[in-house]
């Protein structure tokens, strides 16, 4: 037999995913991969329910439904700073996923160059990888995952097609500033490199942060990709809508891609999430409301627990560090404590670059009694998973 294809022999499948095999393996509260275990709106329900029973089975319009988009980019164009013609600005995906793998594609040829920031989520190597293209690594430095101004434009120097910005940050949970934003634009604007921007956190950001679209600052809209989806605003992760907005040049490519790589996304939920994209201010500050409570009584969990954590500024991940338990594995240590604790997490070097084995990545978009539940199961941690001798 032939040799099969080289393009993913650099990494493996998705640990994220694969964490949660693990949880439902051991039955454990699956803190790992990030998706809730609440309802979505009743709104987006009663209006599933209706179009089960209308004309909308077959396919709609490749790059989106007419209405599906109009309500998108009426919901979209006051917040991006821009009037997005939902004609020639948009692309409707299945999924962030996807509308990431597009803009790659989009943007980059085989042997160009694409910064990634680390830590980052883990398709956007393997997108860069799959499209042909080479990640530039750039560290974001925690506690507080900044950037250093030199090890940046160093790596724009290196003449980059492209830089994917994922704000708020998953997995660290990092906002970045208008002052960060802006020295990325202009770099962006100065070496000619393109942002490729996942934004799907955009209305889960807590004070007094601010999410500002780096497409809506000064000579950035024609050079940005703003990607995002339904998923996490919604409460809908398996319905996989997401959407592409970007100015009709790189559109009219990018619908290109997408129509070979998925045809189109799915009909009835696209017309069945319409009633959400409608929904006034009061919705998305009622969101974060709700997630704001959540973090806040995740994290003083975990303190009183005495387990050491950052503290997101928006999306809804935390990271504990686990040095104290001196595991040399990360992914070791998520297997034990889904199997001994019940809980399950996600290894923090999946997310990284850099050689970093004492983080793991829990989320809280959970239930309160289901955040409460795998507090007191990780009350016992230090009972349940030894300190291993660092002299081993």
């Amino acid at each position: 037999m032939q040799k099969l294809s080289d393009r993913t022999a650099g990494f493996t499948d998705s640990v994220i995913r694969r964490m949660t095999r693990i949880s439902d393996q051991y039955g454990a509260v699956n803190l790992s991969q990030g998706f809730p275990d609440f309802d979505p709106p009743k709104e987006i329900l009663d209006r599933l329910k209706e179009v089960a029973y209308q004309d909308f089975h077959q396919y709609s319009i490749t790059w989106g439904a007419q209405n599906f988009r109009e309500a998108l980019a009426a919901k979209q164009s006051g917040p991006m700073g821009h009037d997005i013609d939902p004609n020639s600005e948009i692309v409707v995906t299945c999924g962030s996923t996807e509308a990431m793998m597009a803009a790659m594609m989009t943007v980059a040829n085989p042997g160009d160059k694409v910064i990634v920031f680390s830590p980052f989520y883990e398709n956007y190597g393997a997108d860069a990888i799959l499209s042909g293209a080479e990640p530039i690594y750039v560290p974001l430095h925690p506690p507080l995952f900044k950037f250093n101004p030199e090890e940046l434009e160093a790596a724009f120097a290196q003449n980059p097609k492209a830089l994917i910005l994922c704000n708020p940050s998953n997995p660290c949970g990092k906002v970045f500033t208008l002052e960060e934003l802006t020295y990325i634009a202009d770099l962006a604007k100065k070496y000619d490199v393109y942002v490729i921007a996942d934004e799907v956190y955009e209305h889960i950001v807590y004070a007094p942060h601010k999410h500002t679209y780096i497409s809506s600052l000064p000579g950035m809209w024609e050079r940005t990709i703003s990607c995002s989806s339904l998923s996490k605003t919604y409460s809908i992760t398996g319905w996989r809508l997401g959407y592409i907005i970007a100015s009709p040049e790189i559109v009219d490519v990018a619908r290109k891609v997408h129509d070979f790589l998925t045809v189109g996304a799915a009909a009835p939920l696209q017309e069945a999430v319409i009633p959400g994209l409608k929904f006034g201010q009061e919705y998305y500050d009622e969101l974060l409301l709700k997630y704001t409570r959540k973090r806040d009584l995740f994290l003083k969990g975990l303190d009183d627990i005495g387990l050491i954590h950052t503290v997101p500024e928006g999306a809804y991940y935390v990271m504990i560090d686990i040095r104290d338990f001196h595991y040399e594995s990360d992914l070791e240590f998520c297997e034990v404590l889904a199997k001994e604790v019940g809980v399950g997490a996600v290894p923090g070097s999946s997310f990284f670059k850099e050689p970093v084995n004492h983080l793991i990545r829990f989320h809280f978009a959970k239930k309160d009694e289901t955040l409460f539940h795998a507090l007191d199961r990780l009350s016992r941690i230090k009972e349940k998973i030894p300190v291993k001798s660092r002299f081993l």
